[in-house]
C-alpha cells in the first residue's frame, strides 16, 4: 500500500448481552492483521432485551461498511441480529454459538443459556464494567467533571481514535474521559486541574488525517473537499492542539500508522501500568 492509497474504513459493531469483552478481544486480534485499514470499534454491551436491540439497530444504520460481531446467548436475541444482517447485506459473525454447539455435541449436555455465565463476579469484573460505563458517560467531553475523576484523560482533534482508545483502556480497568479539540473553542477549566501525568495528547500527521477525513466524507456520500478535510484547517487544528499540549506539559502520542493496541501500550507504559 502506497502513501497515496486511502485507508479503507471499517466499522466493527460489537453487540453483546454482557460486557462484550469476548467479542471485542476477538475483533481487536483479527483487526491487527489489517494495519492498512481504518478500523473503528463501536461497542454495544448489555443488550439484553429486544427494545435495546432495536435501539442499537437504529444507531448503527448510520455507519458505513459495517461488520457486526455478536455474542448473544438467547435464541430470541440472535434471530433479529441475523435478520438485520441479511436485510442490510452486511458481514456478521456469531462468535459464541459455534463453540457452544460444538461443546454440546461433544458432551451431550444442554447449555445453560445464562447470560454472563463465563464471568466470575469478583471485584475486578465489576471494576471493569464500571470503567466501561465511565468511558461511555464521559465520551467527547459530555461532562467536564469526568476529567477530575478519570484515571486517564485523552485529548485530540477529530479522528485521532479517542473513543476506541477510551474503550480499549476501559477494558484494562481504567476510567477514561476524552475531549475533542477544536480551534478557538473553550477548554474546560477542569482540564487544567488534572495531573498532567494523567493527560495524553493525541496527534496525527497532516497528510494522514486529511486522507482519513476525506474518505470519511466520501463514505457518507458527501463532498470530500470541505473545511473538515481542508489541509490548512487541519494544520490549524493540529497546531492549536500542540500549543495546548505544550501548555499542559502532557505526554503526546502521534497515532499516525499506529494501531489502537500500540497506542494503548504507550499510554500504559507512560502511566507505569503493566498489562
Amino acid at each position: 500500500m502506497t502513501d497515496e492509497t486511502p485507508k479503507k474504513e471499517v466499522n466493527i459493531i460489537i453487540i453483546s448481552d454482557s460486557a462484550g469483552d469476548t467479542a471485542f478481544n476477538n475483533a481487536v486480534a483479527a483487526a491487527a492483521q489489517f494495519p492498512d485499514a481504518q478500523i473503528n470499534y463501536r461497542r454495544y454491551p448489555f443488550v439484553y432485551n429486544k427494545e435495546k436491540l432495536a435501539e442499537t439497530f437504529q444507531e448503527i444504520e448510520k455507519y458505513p461498511n459495517l461488520v457486526i460481531i455478536y455474542s448473544l446467548v438467547k435464541d430470541e436475541m440472535q434471530l433479529p441480529v441475523i435478520r438485520f444482517i441479511r436485510e442490510h447485506n452486511i458481514h456478521g459473525i456469531d462468535i459464541l454459538s459455534p463453540v457452544v454447539e460444538a461443546i454440546q455435541s461433544a458432551t451431550g449436555s444442554r447449555p445453560l443459556k445464562k447470560i454472563g455465565a463465563q464471568h466470575k463476579m469478583n471485584q475486578k469484573y465489576f471494576d471493569r464494567i464500571s470503567a466501561m460505563e465511565f468511558a461511555v458517560m464521559y465520551d467527547d467531553g459530555k461532562d467536564p467533571k469526568g476529567f477530575l475523576e478519570a484515571d486517564v484523560v485523552l485529548l485530540g482533534v477529530s479522528r485521532t481514535s479517542k473513543t476506541p482508545l477510551s474503550l480499549f483502556l476501559a477494558n484494562k480497568n481504567l476510567k477514561v474521559a476524552n475531549l475533542p479539540l477544536v480551534p478557538d473553542t473553550h477548554i474546560p477549566k477542569e482540564i487544567y486541574q488534572v495531573n498532567p501525568k494523567k493527560i495524553i495528547g493525541l496527534t496525527n500527521d497532516l497528510s494522514v488525517l486529511n486522507e482519513i477525513r476525506r474518505q470519511r466524507m466520501i463514505a457518507y456520500g458527501l463532498n470530500p473537499d470541505t473545511t473538515y478535510s481542508n489541509t490548512d484547517a487541519i494544520k490549524k487544528e493540529l497546531d492549536s492542539a500542540q500549543t495546548l499540549y505544550n501548555e499542559l506539559g502532557c505526554f503526546v502520542i502521534n497515532v499516525a500508522n499506529r494501531s489502537i493496541e500500540e497506542t494503548a501500550a504507550l499510554i500504559l507504559d507512560h502511566l507505569g501500568i503493566e498489562e
